[in-house]
């Protein structure tokens, strides 16, 4: 057996005891209805393998204000540059005055809580957090932080629920704390005008809006607070969250130092994280694949290659000497077996050269490779040229870049303002048509191995990202381990993390290169979403275990998403000790985002052979219809292959994720999680009543307390669970008219706003 180690992404939401989500609702007209899902777990949604600190619920510092200002000038409303109202009254009293006596002041006072290692910067008093509804001043006064892990807000943050509200909340930042590496971008608003801030500024913003990363929008008004701080608070987030970092400065290593003897291991945790030899010779046999694949340790100590792991598996007639001989390039490296023999390969290309000696040494070698894996009639290989015949990084990063906007909203009215066009936005940023193709290549793989029975070899310039997208949907889909919490982590390790896929460039955790920063890993998440959402059963983690999997990629006390390669972290966590490099250690060729770099590079080195293995599309589209419609035509196999319905209105936006923040998208008592909860409380309210009579007792006034007793719970749920509750849903909003009157009639429009619904009366 493989040895086994604890994994440090998010974990515990597994099972029946995790929610899922995703159908639609009649409120939403079928349009961006967030999911439902199973019974909720009572436990904690973020159990991290780090000391539990106490965090004692935030007491209120200041009430809630209206319009008006000291200045004589109405507060900036919730809308960017939405022009707020001009207001009739002047308050000469400053905010810090509202409270009566200075004791009220004192046992409202909120203390900052720090992670080992975390170190604060500025800070600045009197700071307006906006509430995010339509033409609205209200908000929280507090104190705005900047240490070097995090942005926090310190009021009254609406933490004083009862712990019923609050039994799922994240064990490492607050629901107002913002992490550095999850900030995207900040606007500051002058003179009612918003604009981007960067750099140095000649002049400090009225108001402070961030953008968030996990689509978060936060709005601070510095009006009220001393010029000084403000000039210290908004040049500490500017040069902290903005300026290029180097890799030594990330907190990953100062909370690694702090808190390395207080890091507690699960002995239930049994991720393979394929560090070792016996590791990969672990899933070898697991996979059935030790017949014909071996194990080697080559790379050992990265002599070969800083790219590669120092472990990993080849095919058994490979001579071993040809790996070191273009430092791992052009080698087929196993992905996994499939039950009929047949394996998924991946192979990164050889160096591009100009000199004909120099490509007729490659060719050769490559020829002497290919034979290994291809020989007919016994093994038959299907190259997948995926840097020339699929997606481009660019077409990736350019539809992110347009999709998430429809989710970063300042507030009620720009929310309701989109609403008309939403679909057509949506479907110009191409973002679900591009899920839709790595599902369909996935299959098309799918197909070959299954049906066909032919090897498949994965083919990218450096192998290290769309490689690890389509390998490990491949595997989601057909090996049923991959679909438990502990197989999925372990997938995750292998494909990715010793996958080489660069994270640090990808997440752009150093602000280095926005060229480089391309969200490969979320593609994927999303697209295990669909298979989640689409076959519920056939996994052991719900979507809340994937959407706090995301979250976890811009906090930075892992490890695991925050390193190019494995020797890149090997060298930076595990030898402390030694000075940490001025600069980044050597990582891999800048990849190209164009299709030109890899298109001459690709047809140089393999000439016509690519050609002959490529089936024809007309063939290769006939096989894939036949396969895909045969098997949604038999009853489903949840421990066996699985694969998605990709028709154009099967491929879903992932609404827990990207709409989560968005009061006005949740359906309070409404979804999955609530219509579960409310079938769960029926089902033990009948149980209860026959045991009752079973029992030939009466008691008819306390069975019904109980039943009502019962019905409230699934009425505080929400369609967003976990993360929107009930406290959280803004005033009903003002629906613009201008467009609507086509639609019909503004009286029955109105009635369609969010209401709280009251499942106990239904």
């Amino acid at each position: 057996m493989g040895q086994r180690a604890e994994w440090v992404g998010p974990a515990g939401l597994g099972g029946a005891s995790g929610v899922s989500g995703g159908a639609g609702c009649g409120r939403c007209r079928g349009r961006r209805c967030p999911g439902d899902g199973r019974s909720p777990s009572r436990q904690c949604w973020w159990p991290l393998p780090l000391p539990e600190p106490e965090w004692p619920p935030l007491l209120p510092r200041v009430a809630a204000s209206q319009g008006g200002g000291m200045l004589g000038k109405g507060v900036v409303g919730g809308g960017g540059g939405t022009k707020a109202p001009k207001p009739s009254f002047v308050s000469y009293v400053r905010p810090e005055e509202i409270h009566t006596n200075e004791k009220e002041v004192t046992e409202k006072e909120v203390t900052l809580h720090l992670l080992p290692g975390e170190q604060l910067l500025c800070e600045a008093s009197t700071v307006l957090k906006y509430v995010q509804e339509d033409s609205c001043q209200r908000g929280i006064y507090g104190k705005l932080v900047c240490t070097d892990f995090k942005i926090a807000f310190l009021g009254d943050d609406e933490s004083a629920l009862d712990n019923d509200e609050t039994q799922f909340k994240n064990k490492v930042i607050g629901e107002n704390d913002i992490t550095l590496h999850c900030v995207d971008q900040i606007y500051g608003v002058f003179d009612e005008k918003k604009k981007t801030l960067f750099g140095q500024l000649k002049k400090y913003p009225e108001k402070l809006i961030i953008h968030c990363k996990d689509l978060r929008v936060f709005h601070f008004c510095l009006r009220y607070t001393k010029e000084e701080e403000v000039k210290r608070i908004v040049s500490g987030i500017i040069h902290h969250t903005q300026a290029p970092k180097l890799l030594k400065r990330l907190f990953l290593f100062s909370y690694a130092a702090a808190a390395r003897n207080s890091t507690a291991t699960d002995p239930k945790n049994h991720t393979v994280m394929f560090e070792t030899l016996q590791d990969w010779c672990w899933e070898l046999e697991r996979t059935k694949g030790n017949m014909k694949y071996k194990a080697v340790r080559v790379n050992e100590g990265y002599r070969v290659s800083e790219r590669l792991p120092e472990y990993f598996v080849v095919p058994t007639p490979l001579p071993e000497e040809d790996v070191p001989r273009f430092q791992g390039h052009g080698i087929p490296m196993w992905c996994w077996s499939c039950h009929n023999g047949c394996a998924l390969l991946k192979m990164s290309a050889l160096p591009k050269e100009q000199d004909d000696a120099v490509l007729q040494v490659q060719k050769s070698f490559l020829d002497g490779v290919y034979k290994t894996i291809h020989r007919p009639p016994y093994e038959i290989v299907k190259t997948e040229d995926l840097s020339s015949s699929f997606l481009s990084l660019q077409d990736i990063q350019t539809a992110h870049s347009k999709f998430k906007q429809l989710f970063l909203i300042d507030n009620s009215t720009e929310f309701w303002d989109t609403d008309i066009k939403w679909f057509s936005l949506l479907e110009s940023s191409s973002w679900l048509d591009i899920i839709r193709r790595c599902l369909k290549k996935a299959i098309e793989i799918t197909e070959c191995l299954e049906a066909q029975n032919m090897n498949v070899l994965l083919l990218e310039e450096n192998a290290s990202d769309l490689c690890c997208l389509i390998s490990s949907l491949v595997q989601v889909m057909m090996d049923p381990h991959c679909r438990t919490r502990v197989g999925f982590q372990s997938l995750v390790q292998k494909e990715w993390i010793m996958g080489g896929h660069c994270f640090l460039d990808r997440c752009n955790h150093l602000r280095q290169s926005d060229k480089e920063e391309v969200p490969v890993f979320l593609l994927f998440l999303d697209c295990v979403w669909q298979l989640v959402h689409q076959h519920p059963p056939a996994f052991e983690f719900t979507e809340t275990y994937l959407t706090v999997l995301s979250d976890s990629l811009y906090i930075p006390i892992f490890s695991t998403f925050f390193f190019n390669s494995p020797h890149q972290k090997d060298t930076n966590m595990h030898q402390r000790q030694l000075s940490l490099p001025l600069t980044q250690s050597k990582s891999s060729p800048k990849r190209g985002f164009f299709r030109e770099e890899t298109d001459h590079l690709i047809k140089n080195l393999l000439g016509k052979r690519i050609s002959k293995l490529i089936n024809s599309s007309d063939e290769l589209q006939d096989n894939f219809r036949e396969f895909y419609d045969s098997w949604h035509s038999k009853p489903t196999d949840y421990h066996g292959l699985l694969l998605p319905h990709i028709e154009g209105p099967e491929i879903k936006v992932w609404a827990q994720r990207y709409l989560r923040w968005i009061p006005e998208a949740q359906i309070l008592g409404g979804g999955r999680v609530a219509t579960m909860s409310k079938l769960l409380e029926m089902m033990e309210e009948v149980q209860s009543l026959q045991e009752k009579i079973d029992e030939r007792h009466h008691g008819q006034v306390a069975l019904q307390a109980e039943a009502s007793s019962l019905l409230r719970a699934s009425a505080r749920l929400s369609s967003l669970f976990p993360f929107a509750l009930l406290q959280r849903h803004s005033s009903k909003p003002v629906l613009p008219t201008s467009g609507w009157k086509a639609l019909g009639d503004e009286e029955d429009l109105a009635r369609r706003e969010d209401e709280s619904v009251d499942v106990g009366d239904l």
